[in-house]
């Protein structure tokens, strides 16, 4: 793969190297300035009723510093919260057991565990509940603070103590973290008409490299046309969506630019041939498809190599850069907003910065401009597509919309949601070792689980959950499935429901190249409002 910067992408990890204590060779405080923060930081060092130390007054004022910039997405990283932040960022190459951990009321629950990792060949399933790591109790600790436990140098050991449901006794566990590789395509899939499905979940440092294995594997498979799913994926890397582009680009087409204060924009280019010729691609979006999703789904609808379908992005087009500082420490700035081929800024205006001046917009397009006027630019075949922020759909096609007795359980359930979620999961964990493959919901399931909602105290009424009997059906296979025979499966099953996805099945059984889809959703799209 090519080598370039590591970039951020709305909230996404890049790392510039820069001198330290640049900043304030280029830009001295003015002599008030300094006298003014001298006076205020001795006042408080000699006279605050709590005593701090002059290390902690600084930090705090650099944090306060940051804080008070027109930039959303400032911050400054200590060095274990760098750490914790590259790591939650990819998501890669960590040190720890290889399974994903939830705070459900105050216990920690495990959700997911990966595959070839320490805790899949300890033993660890779904529903195991952590009691212990190491010597410290981990009930009622927050999130980051067991995470922080469980993580460490790849071949030091950790010690579990785990509660299974159902089981009387302790599960204990010694496990030699390793390098955890958590795929960005969990799985893919060959439905009906040789359409092969990839699901792609994030940009970490293997998205690229997934999505090309991906690619081969269905391609062997037999399949004809391809399904890119990025329909909640909030982004990662930007050099993973620049090598994901390439898998479907020409060389030499433009992938993404990026256009910073007083410099020339710089413009990201694709270097290889495609791995799928002319294959049919349709790209679902909606919108949680953020960042790396957005420039990967622009730079395919600008050349015209895959037709999107869904919901209009999220619009999260600035670029954030990391800059190194003394003793590990880090800050993180706004730096440059992203750009598609055809001049679209991913960027979304409900993000706008405070200074409307900090880069220049695309032609057509200026401050205040309302999303309902949104500039049409044009795809290198000459088709219309929206700009104004984030990537709008060639084929909008909106989710079902919930009934109003879905709407009155989602109201009554309201702030009882969490204990709504966490009888769910946990009425999914008991059941998945009693399902056949082709389980159905029935009855004695849905009984079940109002009984277990009227012991949690959420607050619903017989009435209002027979009512909504369609999406408590849903809820229920989609956990059942995912949690007895995993997400592939639990994706299948609901797929006949998903209106997105039946509308790109439905548009691919109509053509054989790229080109034809185009014609077919141009002569009849598919709509649902």
């Amino acid at each position: 793969m090519r080598k370039r910067r590591l970039a951020i992408l709305g909230g996404l990890f890049l790392a510039v190297p820069l001198v330290a204590g640049a900043f304030f060779r280029q830009t001295p405080l003015p002599a008030d300035g300094l006298r003014l923060f001298s006076q205020v930081l001795q006042r408080i060092q000699d006279n605050a009723v709590d005593s701090v130390s002059k290390s902690d007054l600084y930090e705090k004022a650099a944090r306060g510093l940051i804080k008070n910039l027109k930039d959303p997405y400032a911050d400054l990283y200590s060095p274990a919260e760098l750490a914790s932040f590259q790591r939650n960022t990819l998501r890669n190459n960590y040190g720890g057991l290889g399974m994903q951990i939830e705070r459900q009321d105050e216990e920690i629950v495990i959700t997911r565990v990966f595959p070839n990792t320490p805790a899949a060949t300890g033993g660890v399933i779904p529903g195991d509940h952590i009691i212990r790591v190491d010597t410290t109790v981990v009930t009622g600790l927050k999130i980051e603070e067991v995470s922080s436990r469980l993580v460490g140098q790849p071949g030091t050991a950790v010690n579990v103590v785990f509660q299974r449901p159902g089981v009387t006794e302790q599960v204990k566990g010694r496990f030699v973290r390793a390098v955890i590789r958590v795929p960005a395509v969990a799985y893919t899939l060959m439905l009906d008409e040789n359409v092969g499905y990839i699901p792609l979940q994030s940009f970490n440092e293997s998205a690229a490299e997934d999505v090309a294995r991906a690619l081969m594997d269905l391609k062997r498979r037999g399949a004809r046309s391809y399904v890119l799913d990025l329909r909640q994926n909030g982004g990662g890397s930007l050099d993973q969506a620049l090598d994901i582009s390439d898998l479907f680009l020409k060389p030499g087409q433009e992938i993404v630019q990026v256009r910073h204060r007083g410099r020339t924009p710089d413009i990201a280019k694709a270097t290889r041939p495609s791995m799928i010729d002319s294959t049919p691609v349709v790209v679902l979006v909606d919108g949680a498809t953020a960042s790396a999703s957005e420039i990967v789904a622009g730079a395919l609808q600008d050349h015209d190599r895959g037709l999107v379908v869904g919901t209009t992005s999220f619009g999260k087009g600035l670029v954030q850069t990391l800059f190194p500082i003394e003793g590990g420490w880090a800050i993180k700035l706004t730096t440059g907003k992203w750009y598609t081929p055809s001049g679209r800024s991913i960027q979304a205006e409900h993000d706008r910065l405070g200074d409307d001046r900090f880069v220049e917009y695309a032609a057509g397009t200026a401050p205040g401009d309302s999303l309902r006027k949104r500039p049409v630019f044009k795809s290198d075949a000459g088709r219309s597509i929206l700009g104004g922020g984030g990537i709008t759909p060639d084929v909008v096609v909106m989710p079902d919309s919930a009934t109003p007795a879905e709407r009155e359980l989602s109201k009554a359930v309201g702030a009882a949601f969490n204990a709504w979620y966490v009888t769910m999961y946990s009425y999914a964990v008991d059941m998945k070792s009693k399902l056949a493959p082709d389980f159905k919901v029935t009855q004695a399931h849905r009984d079940e689980f109002f009984n277990r909602l009227m012991k949690a105290k959420v607050g619903i009424t017989q009435v209002q959950f027979d009512a909504a009997q369609s999406v408590i059906d849903r809820n229920l296979e989609t956990w059942f499935a995912r949690l007895a025979f995993g997400d592939s499966t639990a994706f299948r099953r609901n797929s006949a429901d998903d209106p997105q996805m039946k509308s790109a099945l439905d548009l691919l059984r109509r053509a054989t190249t790229q080109r034809q889809l185009l014609a077919v959703a141009n002569s009849a799209p598919v709509k649902r409002n």
